[in-house]
């Protein structure tokens, strides 16, 4: 009788001490990510006022979905502190959209390439609509 008491209690001590573990992590990255996200804004000042060079045009682009990144990323852990410590399945989507147009921004020489990686994006919304549809939705 004495081992049906101490066995669900030990499960849940790990449980809980690993969901610390997690969220200190998380909270750690969020400030890293911060951090990068300063810099970003730096970077994207700079080459804003960069006059001349075609080339300036793509890093500021790039430097914007960086910046999407970053922004998605803290977002993404807000999100898992407000909705009872899940990550809701958008958001990766959110990430993986935002991380193929930067890809695609960055390298388009291949138009076979662009096409394999515009039909992945079409997936990721075809995937988006069904995970906001009534069926699939839980929020």
């Amino acid at each position: 009788m004495n081992d049906q008491v101490v066995t669900p209690r030990v499960p849940r001590a790990i449980a809980n001490f690993l969901q610390w573990v997690l969220n200190i992590g998380l909270i750690v990255l969020a400030g890293i990510l911060a951090v990068f996200l300063g810099k970003e804004t730096v970077n994207l000042v700079a080459v804003l006022f960069h006059r001349g060079e075609e080339q300036s045009a793509y890093l500021l682009i790039e430097g914007i979905v960086i910046y999407f990144l970053y922004f998605e990323f803290i977002a993404l852990i807000i999100k898992y502190f407000l909705s009872g410590y899940h990550f809701p399945l958008r958001y990766f989507i959110y990430i993986g959209i935002t991380a193929i147009v930067r890809l695609i921004i960055v390298d388009h020489k291949n138009p076979l390439d662009t096409l394999i990686y515009s039909a992945a994006i079409l997936v990721l919304v075809v995937t988006l609509w069904l995970a906001n549809s009534r069926r699939l939705k839980r929020e």
